[in-house]
């Protein structure tokens, strides 16, 4: 494992004690597996990758669940437009954490992480709360073309 990995375990390891769960070792693996990917995974693929370098096989079930829980310690986040899994860029950090946004490239798949500050949400909100909508959640993907495939020739 990479010394950026190990401390990113580390760094999720005590999250996960200070809220009182266990990150267990198959759950460690399959943050690892997120870690190790320079793009998002399916379950299926996680389920795969997991086999392969883990040389150990975890019903596809499992490895929902155990991204139910690595969603709900904010380790993990789900790409809903692709039904896809990705490892929260801002485990390490020591800031509040805003609202993701995800960027994704429609031609790599790469996906770029960034936050989205408190009061824009904040306005989004009331913008659609004044049309008797109720948001289920905020997390936004937006759909484009990396700096890297706007620039390569075509």
């Amino acid at each position: 494992m990479s010394p950026e990995i190990d401390q990113i375990i580390q760094k999720s390891l005590e999250a996960c004690a200070l809220a009182g769960v266990k990150l267990t070792n198959k759950r460690k693996n399959v943050l690892i597996v997120l870690l190790s990917s320079v793009r998002p995974l399916s379950a299926y693929e996680i389920f795969e990758r997991y086999k392969d370098q883990f040389n150990e096989s975890v019903p596809v079930m499992s490895v929902y669940r155990m991204l139910d829980f690595l969603i709900r310690e904010k380790l993990v986040h789900k790409l809903e437009t692709a039904n896809q899994y990705i490892a929260c860029a801002h485990i390490t950090c020591n800031h509040q954490h805003e609202t993701p946004q995800f960027l994704i490239c429609d031609n790599c798949n790469i996906v770029k992480e960034i936050g989205i500050k408190k009061n824009i949400i904040e306005k989004l909100e009331q913008s659609i709360q004044s049309t008797g909508f109720a948001l289920a959640h905020q997390q936004l993907e937006l759909h484009g073309l990396c700096e890297h495939c706007q620039n390569s020739p075509k």
